[in-house]
Formats: C-alpha cells, structure tokens, sequence
C-alpha cells in the first residue's frame, strides 16, 4: 500500500536503477570521461572511482534484495565490452553476464540497458546524422548548444 493507502496494480515490481559511468569506476575509455575531463566542459565533477560498482556489484545487489526491490536496471559500458572497433572483450561480457546471474539467485529481475549514451572514445559519429534540439530549460538548451544523434544532454560535443 501507498501512504495515500492506494495499492499497486498486481505484478507492479518495485526496482532501481543505475547508469554504468556514473557508478563502475574507471570508465576512461568512452567519450563521457573524454568530456569530464576537457577543460571548460562544465563538468562540476569527474565520476573517477565512483562508488567501484564493478567491482562491488556483489555486495551492492545483496543490498538492494534487503531493501526489497525486485529489479534492477543496469547498463553495459560498452567502452568495456568493445575498447576498440571490433575487439571484444570476454572478461567485460563475462562481468555483465555474471551480474545477470547474481540478479536472479537473489531474486531480483535483470532489466539491462546496452547503450546508455557512452560509446567508446574515438568512435565514428555520423556526420550528417539528424540533429535534435535540447529540451527547454535544460543546461544544454541554456547554453545554447544543439545535441546531436547519440549525444545526452548537456553531454559531450561530437
């Protein structure tokens, strides 16, 4: 039940979720850390170390079955799965595949997000793509800066 004493549809899952960059730690392959770390960016702080998700997942998933939730949303670094233009490695897909696992054996859903708007530095961006304006009001929109395909707001410039 709500506090407002309203109940959830039947099958409502209660879930969190996190962004691999904001929470692995040592991402400095893709173009995100690019941006964190150019001078001017607006970058208020770089994720570093961040809370080191990748290597504390098991612990971390352990929490979030004591609090209850029954999913959990995560995203691949892709800057991690494929460092360079068709090179793969299996110790990042084995990472995420063991988190898979160890979502299920605590009884939490995996819900997996493979590209969260950090593709690896240095990969090819179209160069006529559709262009998009940032939603009113954002940093990026009041900064007057256009986002491009596959670029978040306010992220990095292609």
């Amino acid at each position: 039940m709500t506090p407002a004493g309203r109940a959830f549809p039947d099958g409502f899952v209660w879930g969190t979720a996190t962004a691999a960059h904001q929470v692995e730690g040592g991402n400095w392959n893709n173009d995100w850390w690019a941006w964190e770390h150019t001078p001017g960016s607006g970058c208020a702080e770089p994720s570093g170390d961040a809370c080191d998700h990748w290597h504390r997942w098991p612990d971390d998933l352990r929490l979030l079955a004591g609090l209850g939730f029954g999913s959990y949303r995560f995203s691949l670094e892709w800057s991690r799965i494929e460092p360079e233009e068709g090179e793969f490695s299996r110790v990042a897909l084995d990472h995420y595949l063991a988190m898979c696992a160890g979502c299920r054996e605590l009884g939490l859903e995996p819900v997996v997000t493979f590209h969260h708007f950090t593709p690896p530095a240095g990969w090819p961006r179209p160069a006529a793509g559709p262009t998009r304006r940032p939603p009113s009001g954002s940093p990026a929109s009041a900064a007057g800066r256009p986002a491009t395909w596959g670029t978040p707001w306010p992220g990095p410039a292609p």
